[in-house]
């Protein structure tokens, strides 16, 4: 008589202290498991509904400014130093980690426009309405400055922004015209400009550095290279546009925070139309910062709201906002792209959740497993209506909700018309998309 029995190692079996797991035995075979698509559902229909019931995104305030937060920068070293402007003049460091504040001082009479670190971090210039240009000595290594200005470059007129090259001591200025300064020199070396309108933004593009890109009041956006002494291309859009950023990964694709309550990004190889519009803000959109890996961006919007739209999609995937959070002037994402800044006009700073359901503290390979899997069965079975309705409903203000139903169907309203007029045409029928014509015309 034969006995099949199972035999293992007790040396494979024994766990070597008492808090390992014990290993579980499973086999693959699909025959085997002939409900592992209905059980997957169940899974992700589970995880969908716990990510909203931990979705808890609103981490700190950080008060201690008497005027509303106009520019904001990262450190380009340390993730948890952050250094913030006001209307009043004022500029604050800040220590993420502990959620106070490092340093103060009364920098500038007026607004502070503009902030930007130096490529080793070890100074931070800032320009204001004062026509004043000055950089700060960084004390090491608690971070803080105490008066300690290395130098002061005075201007003809008042400054509206400021961004500094990568990897040089190069930096850029806007106002009546962009300037381009060095360290060392109290006068600037070029000073471009198209146009009589006045620039409100100047950016640096992080990987083609020699590239600039900036705002102007006349609805233009334009793109100078720092090694001729001229502007390059000038793009003019249907609405003035209030800031811009630059993807950090793809030196080729920005994104344009614009009047019209729209983001708009495009592939500056193709300026002719955008390659994606964002479009679920009821007010101006007033600032944008990508993640430092390229694949979100965060905008802070004149409707006291702050959304994350991922780089292919129209519709914001989180949307934030609380009772006493005012007009939003500037966004940013942390070095690490896990936590989100806002500063508003109600002298607060908000620290927020880049993933509204992530927890907070370090967390096990196991559990890292686990989500990543949770994920997985997220993305495959997201179109499912159920799973669809719960991952994608938002709570929002009563205001914001009745303009953006108004909105949505103004956009319904226009794309029927342009269709049934390409319909009727007795031409190929081709959808049209409403919202591509933001663009008016590209000069060269």
């Amino acid at each position: 008589m034969k006995i099949k029995v199972i035999s293992r190692s007790e040396e494979e079996q024994t766990k070597e202290v008492a808090s390992d797991t014990r290993k579980l035995h499973r086999n693959l075979d699909p025959a085997l498991h002939p409900f592992e698509r209905p059980r997957e559902y169940v899974r992700a229909l589970n995880s969908v509904k716990l990510d909203r019931v931990f979705a808890k995104p609103f981490i700190a305030s950080l008060s201690g400014h008497t005027d509303g937060i106009f520019s904001m920068i990262r450190h380009p070293t340390l993730l948890n130093t952050v250094a913030s402007g006001s209307c009043d003049g004022v500029i604050k460091l800040w220590n993420l980690t502990t959620l106070t504040q490092r340093t103060s001082i009364q920098a500038h009479d007026g607004f502070v426009r503009g902030l930007a670190f130096t490529p080793d971090g070890k100074s931070m210039i800032s320009c204001g309405e004062d026509k004043t240009i000055k950089m700060w000595k960084l004390d090491l290594p608690e971070y803080t400055f105490n008066n300690d200005i290395i130098s002061v470059f005075n201007g003809k007129n008042a400054f509206t922004s400021i961004d500094h090259q990568r990897n040089s001591n190069t930096f850029a200025t806007s106002g009546l015209s962009v300037e381009i300064w060095k360290h060392q020199r109290s006068t600037p070396l070029q000073t471009m400009s198209w146009g009589h309108a006045g620039i409100t933004k100047v950016k640096f593009n992080p990987i083609e550095t020699n590239l600039l890109a900036s705002c102007t009041t006349d609805r233009a956006i334009i793109f100078y290279d720092i090694r001729e002494n001229s502007p390059a291309q000038k793009l003019i859009t249907s609405m003035r546009s209030n800031s811009i950023a630059w993807n950090p990964v793809e030196s080729y694709t920005m994104a344009i925070a614009n009047e019209d309550e729209n983001v708009y990004q495009y592939d500056i190889r193709n300026l002719s139309k955008a390659v994606t519009v964002h479009r679920d803000h009821v007010g101006s959109v007033l600032d944008i910062d990508y993640s430092p890996t390229g694949k979100e961006v965060v905008t802070g919007s004149y409707d006291k709201t702050i959304r994350i739209f991922p780089m292919d999609s129209f519709k914001s995937r989180e949307v934030y906002f609380t009772n006493r959070m005012q007009r939003i002037f500037s966004v940013l994402f942390t070095g690490d792209s896990r936590f989100i800044l806002s500063g508003s006009d109600d002298m607060n700073i908000r620290v927020w959740k880049a993933n509204s359901s992530a927890p907070l503290g370090v967390i096990t390979n196991r559990q890292k497993e686990s989500l990543e899997y949770q994920d997985k069965l997220k993305e495959k079975f997201k179109e499912i209506p159920e799973i669809k309705t719960i991952a994608t409903h938002r709570r929002v203000p009563k205001n914001v909700y009745k303009r953006r139903f108004i909105k949505n169907e103004i956009h319904k309203a226009q794309t029927r018309k342009l269709t049934n007029a390409a319909k009727n045409s007795g031409k190929p029928a081709k959808i049209p998309k409403v919202l591509s014509k933001h663009t008016i015309t590209v000069e060269k």
